[in-house]
């Protein structure tokens, strides 16, 4: 088996194996009649109009913003897949099973094999004979044509942490939009920093020596300055150890990151902190619904 490009992020992947790929057809097995799917493609009328829609269509590039990957196409539609809690998206070559409805790999491609592959529910079919496909453990993943009410919503995110316009007062001004806001509930907040999650709040937060809990209005401009410089050096570290396996997410070839070996903090309740010298031990509270992991001794 041939040597696979360097993968960092599912955008960057999508863009390395499928860009300029021409989509000669789709298949879900995705499908109801509730009413809060009727514009996705779990709606069997949707998906007939989306899949001929982008029958044909080459993929331009993908673009992420927030937790949305945009696939542009060259019909100048633009799908949005929001993969939500446990869907990843990934490449290869798969076997359809018409018996079962199902795909799975063909034989030799030993990532797509990983069980938390297994689980898909949509497949574009690709003009090399390969497959762009969704894995969605638990289906809750959202997959639509980008319309103007949509595109509207994407508006009103907020900056990209890796972006050049991401400053240190865009931050500040965001954040304090929400004074009584807890500052990782802030954090998390894509109207405020777009795609910072559960996981990546938390070791922010951690190595800006931050508590989770505390307000906005009780943080000082060192704090917030703190708290920023840390954003993208860890988002950074993330995207070289090939993102957060913890959970279900696979890269592009369906291959484990390793950033979950790298944590200090998060799913690490009762050990000892990995601050220098502290003699913490990290502690796990809820914050508006989501885990918090923190350490009192360093964090303030």
């Amino acid at each position: 088996m041939p040597e696979l490009p360097e993968v960092q992020t599912t955008v960057d992947g999508i863009n390395i194996v499928a860009k300029n790929r021409t989509i000669i057809d789709t298949w879900t097995d995705f499908k109801s009649e509730a009413k809060m799917f009727s514009n996705t493609v779990k709606n069997p009328d949707y998906f007939q109009n989306f899949k001929k829609t982008i029958k044909g269509a080459k993929i331009v590039n993908a673009e992420r913003r927030a937790k949305n990957v945009l696939i542009h196409l060259s019909n100048k539609e633009t799908i949005l897949i929001h993969m939500k809690m446990t869907g990843h998206i990934m490449y290869g070559k798969y076997v359809y099973n018409k018996k079962k409805n199902s795909w799975t790999p063909e034989k030799g491609q030993v990532a797509l094999e990983d069980p938390y592959n297994r689980f898909i529910h949509l497949v574009f079919i690709l003009d090399n004979g390969k497959h762009l496909v969704l894995a969605d453990t638990r289906k809750f993943a959202k997959v639509i044509l980008l319309d103007d009410k949509t595109r509207g919503e994407i508006n009103l995110l907020g900056p990209e942490p890796m972006n050049d316009d991401f400053t240190i007062d865009v931050f500040s001004k965001n954040i304090n939009r929400w004074p009584n806001k807890y500052i990782k509930t802030a954090l998390m907040d894509p109207k405020l920093v777009a795609g910072i999650g559960n996981i990546y709040s938390d070791e922010i937060l951690h190595q800006a020596t931050i508590l989770p809990e505390r307000a906005v209005s009780s943080l000082s401009k060192v704090d917030l300055k703190n708290i920023y410089k840390n954003i993208k050096p860890l988002l950074l570290r993330g995207i070289d150890f090939g993102g957060d396996s913890m959970s279900d997410y696979r890269n592009i070839y369906g291959e484990k990151g390793r950033f979950q070996a790298k944590h200090k903090v998060y799913r690490r309740k009762g050990e000892q902190c990995v601050g220098k010298g502290c003699v913490g031990v990290i502690e796990r509270i809820v914050v508006n619904g989501r885990s918090a992991h923190f350490c009192r001794v360093c964090q303030k």
